[in-house]
């Protein structure tokens, strides 16, 4: 354990430092600063001896947290990164984008504010690349079994490199020219840099996993050529299908799902120059959702240096403490602000978007009216409609499921009612051979259910191979751990 009368000690919750507003929205840099080496191991120590560690059932990965806050402490940073890798192949990413369940269970937080567990995670592995201690681990034979692993995502990425380690050819299929999928276009650099994205796929190329982009199976090559040239197939293509919100002045010009925003814009942050790029500079910018993407929305348009940023909310503000029926070690829905929020723009709860208005084919404005509550609906007030001006909109209302197009028809593969690929307790799905991991089998979610999944998965597929397998596996599709595999 670390410092035994640390929380005692050091009450105070110290998270990361923030770059300026001023300073960072002219720019597309990462928001946080690096914690100063002293207060970091003062709040590593904070963790407590709780007798039973209830942030391992707050991480879907079991992270090993409380020794690894130890090690921190003690200031052994390269013992920190192995006991953190032996449950998560990717912390830089889940240290900067995961919204860290893992404090909401931390037992410290039942009388104080809980121990900045994302923060230390971070600074383990920003270290560990700093001093390189993040080798390849090529696996010690091969089996002579191969797998193609379509889609890069973090759940696809993960299966992928606990499959090359244990010694199967892996292939990972990713339809666009770069691999990463959301984690490279879907999520600005102010949130994570690319290169935390770039060095760990190094580390993977050293292993031995091979990458094909540009390749779009179902089209470009089918998934029944993938079938007969590979032992197994696992499908990680997310959940990319976007919700939409079809009412009056849907189709009016300046009205684009999120992810139509965010991607060209990574684009042309990386250099490129994509025909589609929809600027929002001196623009007035509506985002019609409140969560992670519209957020990065917000952030996005102010680096465009939009003329304003207003995001709609359908339902009531989140609660700033634990609700009642949210008890801790739940994770509860609280009211963030995040970095995106701090930087500018109007936060407006209980609004009901009735129709988008506008001249010539043109967004020119969003009406919208108060939210109520009738037989438990959220309908529009009638009389208290207004219009809000709005140049552009962006719907940020989440994700209806995976893409069914070549799944269905070339896999066999069956949907369930959520539109998620169904699949048994083992991750395959209806056709043998064919398995499934991440927001495609599961649904919109978290990017470290992804990564636990993705090695869920790739233990389900190593079993399938040969008979047994010795990869853990953290979760079951049911978010019950498998016991034996």
């Amino acid at each position: 354990m670390a410092d035994p009368r640390g929380f005692l000690k050091v009450r105070q919750r110290e998270t990361q430092p923030r770059r300026p507003v001023p300073v960072r929205i002219m720019d597309w840099k990462e928001v946080y600063e690096a914690q100063e080496k002293g207060v970091l191991k003062s709040q590593a120590g904070r963790c407590m001896d709780c007798g039973v560690p209830f942030c391992h059932q707050g991480c879907p990965l079991g992270n090993l947290i409380p020794e690894w806050n130890d090690l921190v402490w003690r200031d052994k940073g390269e013992e920190a990164i192995e006991r953190l890798h032996a449950t998560n192949n990717f912390p830089e990413w889940t240290g900067r984008l995961c919204p860290a369940p893992c404090e909401a269970s931390c037992v410290l937080g039942i009388n104080q504010p809980a121990v900045t567990i994302k923060q230390v995670e971070v600074s383990i592995i920003d270290e560990a690349f700093d001093n390189g201690w993040v080798n390849p681990l090529p696996p010690h034979r091969l089996t002579g079994k191969t797998v193609a692993v379509v889609g890069s995502g973090p759940a696809g990425l993960a299966a992928a490199q606990q499959l090359t380690r244990v010694g199967h050819t892996v292939a990972v299929y990713e339809r666009d020219d770069k691999i990463g999928g959301l984690l490279r276009y879907g999520i600005p650099d102010f949130k994570m840099e690319k290169e935390q994205v770039d060095r760990r796929l190094e580390q993977m190329k050293a292993e031995g996993t091979r990458f094909r982009t540009g390749v779009a199976v179902g089209t470009d090559v089918t998934w029944e050529q993938l079938r007969r040239r590979y032992d197994a197939v696992v499908i990680a293509t997310g959940a990319t299908v976007p919700r939409d919100l079809p009412i009056p002045g849907r189709d009016l010009e300046g009205v684009h799902f999120a992810m139509d925003y965010l991607v060209p814009s990574n684009r042309v942050v990386a250099g490129e120059s994509p025909e589609n790029h929809i600027d929002a500079r001196g623009k007035h910018v509506v985002i019609l959702g409140g969560g992670d993407t519209g957020a990065d929305c917000i952030g996005t348009a102010h680096r465009h240096q939009a003329a304003s940023v207003t995001t709609l909310a359908i339902g009531k503000q989140p609660p700033l403490e634990r609700a009642g029926h949210q008890p801790w070690p739940t994770f509860p829905t609280l009211f963030e602000v995040a970095s995106a929020h701090e930087e500018g723009g109007e936060r407006t709860y209980l609004a009901s978007t009735v129709e988008f208005v506008g001249e010539d084919g043109k967004l020119t404005g969003v009406k919208v009216a108060e939210t109520e509550f009738v037989d438990g609906k959220r309908l529009p007030k009638a009389g208290t409609e207004r219009i809000i001006p709005a140049d552009l909109v962006f719907l940020s209302l989440g994700f209806t499921g995976a893409e069914p197009a070549g799944i269905t028809e070339q896999v066999n593969a069956e949907f369930d009612g959520r539109g998620n690929v169904a699949r048994d307790g083992y991750y395959m799905t209806s056709t043998e051979g064919v398995f499934v991991a991440g927001d495609a089998g599961r649904g919109q979610s978290l990017i470290v259910w992804a990564i636990a999944e993705g090695r869920a998965a790739a233990a389900a597929v190593d079993k399938y191979l040969m008979g047994s397998t010795i990869l853990p596996a953290p979760v079951a599709p049911t978010d019950r751990a498998i016991a034996v595999l």
